[in-house]
């Protein structure tokens, strides 16, 4: 049985679609990171969302509960993506939340994440991480859902459009992360990244299996044209 939600009112749309093409079209989300798919860490640490969509193509071993759902086309971009992945979302209060990440963020925990729903505050529409020299993580933050989707709805056709034109106009609590371990918006691009992520501490499910029972993982990217 999946254990309740930590952040009630919280959906999460881990966006999972793109080529791989610095990684040889190879299935990003699936390569792993000391023994774990990068999709089960990012799933692990979002256990206590009320609900988690998985934005590409389907993949077996998928957490019960978890959706999955493509964008049009595939490939669209991660515009497009979230787009699809809110149309999953039923029409919600205004005090509903949607966390938007990327699948290849290897140190991704709940503390990271609870660190950005608490950020989104009063006279904020969403919260994003930062990196050391103040560039946003926008696959990396928490927005309440009416907002994300009148900067989708802007947009007109979101096929190839950015997620900086997603988030235009709409009011952004930078968040710095200030917790132990290694950057939780670190994302694996190239063989070097995934180097890089196996040589820090690990974060998040211990084993493969460990993001399958929905529980958050002990402690939780930039603007790119596609993820995966």
């Amino acid at each position: 049985m999946r254990a309740a939600s930590t952040w009630p009112g919280l959906t999460a749309v881990i966006l999972a679609g793109g080529g791989g093409t610095r990684l040889g079209g190879r299935d990003k989300p699936m390569l792993a990171v000391a023994g774990v798919p990068m999709l089960d860490r990012v799933l692990g640490a979002l256990g206590g969302a009320d609900l988690r969509i998985v934005v590409g193509p389907v993949r077996a071993g998928l957490p019960a509960g978890v959706r999955t759902v493509r964008e049009e086309p595939p490939g669209g971009g991660p515009a497009a993506a979230t787009a699809a992945g809110l149309a999953l979302i039923p029409s919600a209060d205004r005090a509903a939340l949607v966390g938007v990440f990327a699948a290849d963020l290897p140190h991704l925990t709940g503390e990271a994440v609870a660190v950005l729903v608490d950020a989104v505050t009063a006279g904020v529409d969403g919260a994003v991480f930062v990196d050391e020299r103040g560039k946003r993580q926008l696959l990396c933050g928490v927005w309440r859902v009416h907002a994300l989707r009148a900067g989708v709805e802007r947009l007109g056709d979101p096929v190839g459009k950015s997620m900086r034109a997603v988030f235009d106009g709409l009011g952004v609590a930078e968040v710095r992360w200030e917790g132990g371990g290694p950057a939780p918006y670190f994302d694996c691009d190239t063989d070097e990244d995934l180097r890089r992520a196996d040589e820090q501490p690990a974060r998040g499910p211990a084993a493969p299996g460990a993001a399958a029972d929905g529980a958050a993982a002990d402690g939780m990217s930039g603007d790119r044209s596609g993820v995966g």
